[in-house]
């Protein structure tokens, strides 16, 4: 909008220049003796007529809408991005943002539901209602963010922290998070601002809330850790088990297996192995358990 305001007072002044310039009066020796009255006129005109034109032309740019004012006073239109005309001198355009927009707040202290101190530090993204800047110029003006949203932001995650455990907070952020998003959204519809998303982005305790959630971790890794050891030695106690059962069983089973004909027929393959290993000579000693009962009696 500055832009064609300047381009339209430019081509004015430009144009009046070059009216008194051309309609300069000289004497007869060449001497300026300044513009004709009707030339100076002329550009007069001209020159209100560029400004007449530069306060009825303007446009407005994407992302915004343009709230109209009569003798300062809002009449309710709106005008979309782009070029626009208005009569001059009697309506102006104010332009209304509209696009997504972040706010922080740190450090908000509240208390949780176990009375723990928390300092909360948030990030809000929201919007003016595009349907609705002219509700919001005439009721806020340009102060929505600090007259609404700040102090519902504040409101909001105090009560949204006291719902909830300071173990909760930590552990259950995705719940927190939907519930200050509900809560903030229904505070300040009715003032035409639309919450896109809140973000929580630090939980901050008190020092010996802290130091209580690390000594209860490292407790808690250290019962993990004695757990896994003591599943470690039981499996391998029950191995040794196994493998003990595993043995007796083939002991029953070898015992089991032993008949006096299998006896008979082990004894038989034990002497077949001794006649294949005899080599030609009768033994000098056989023992009544031999595998070999054979007599030396040509033995002295």
């Amino acid at each position: 909008m500055g832009t064609l305001k300047w381009v339209l007072g430019l081509v004015s002044v430009g144009l009046a220049a070059l009216i008194i310039v051309a309609g300069l009066r000289r004497d007869t020796h060449g001497n300026i003796l300044g513009p004709a009255p009707a030339t100076a006129v002329l550009a007069v005109v001209l020159v209100l007529a560029g400004f007449t034109l530069d306060e009825a032309f303007g446009q407005i740019a994407a992302g915004y809408r343009g709230v109209v004012l009569r003798f300062g006073a809002p009449t309710g239109e709106v005008k979309e991005p782009g070029l626009y005309m208005i009569p001059p001198w009697i309506e102006t355009v104010v332009p209304m943002n509209v696009q997504i927009q972040a706010y922080h707040a740190e450090a908000i202290e509240a208390a949780s539901a176990d009375l723990q101190d928390v300092h909360t530090s948030v990030t809000v993204n929201y919007q003016i209602d595009p349907s609705r800047v002219a509700e919001v110029y005439t009721n806020l003006r340009n102060d929505a963010e600090s007259r609404i949203l700040s102090p519902n932001v504040q409101e909001t995650i105090k009560s949204t922290t006291a719902k909830f455990t300071a173990q909760q907070l930590i552990q259950e952020r995705p719940l927190v998070k939907s519930t200050a998003d509900k809560t903030l959204a229904a505070r300040v519809e009715p003032f035409g601002l639309r919450i896109d998303a809140t973000s929580i982005t630090q939980f901050q305790f008190s020092q010996s809330f802290t130091t209580a959630i690390e000594n209860k971790v490292a407790a808690e890794q250290n019962a993990l850790t004695a757990q896994r050891n003591l599943e470690r030695v039981k499996f391998e106690a029950q191995q040794q088990v196994e493998l003990a059962r595993a043995q007796a069983q083939a002991l029953t089973l070898q015992k089991t297996a032993v008949t006096p004909e299998l006896v008979a027929l082990r004894r038989i393959e034990a002497q077949l192995k001794a006649v294949d290993k005899w080599d030609g000579h009768m033994p000098n000693v056989v023992t009544g358990g031999g595998p070999v009962p054979l007599l030396d009696v040509f033995g002295k």
